[in-house]
């Protein structure tokens, strides 16, 4: 387990669902990994990239909702400008997108 939180710090996360629009092939990725741009509703367009390779083909990934971290600094990933972070669960190497089980409005928040 990590560190102990206080709950103050959990709530300055800000967890949205989105739903993915584009996914395109990131070959200067360092690690397999496809480029994502996601709908997020009011917040607008976001891109992002993430290492899904193993378990997603991109034309499954067309219109699928994720849930993703909106709130994160802009972080450049060799010649890509991420701008939110997806979240998966980690099963070895394979990770598996969270996503809400019925869909929801994109720029829900996640709680």
């Amino acid at each position: 387990m990590s560190d102990i939180i206080q709950f103050e710090d959990f709530v300055k996360i800000d967890l949205r669902v989105g739903t993915i629009l584009e996914v395109l092939d990131f070959p200067k990725a360092r690690n397999p990994a496809y480029q994502l741009i996601i709908d997020f509703g009011d917040l607008g367009i976001k891109k992002t990239s993430a290492q899904i390779t193993t378990l997603y083909k991109k034309e499954d990934l067309l219109n699928k909702q994720i849930v993703a971290v909106v709130n994160f600094p802009r972080k450049q990933i060799a010649s890509f400008m991420s701008e939110c972070l997806v979240l998966g669960a980690v099963n070895g190497k394979d990770v598996i997108l969270l996503n809400p089980e019925n869909k929801v409005l994109n720029g829900s928040t996640v709680s």
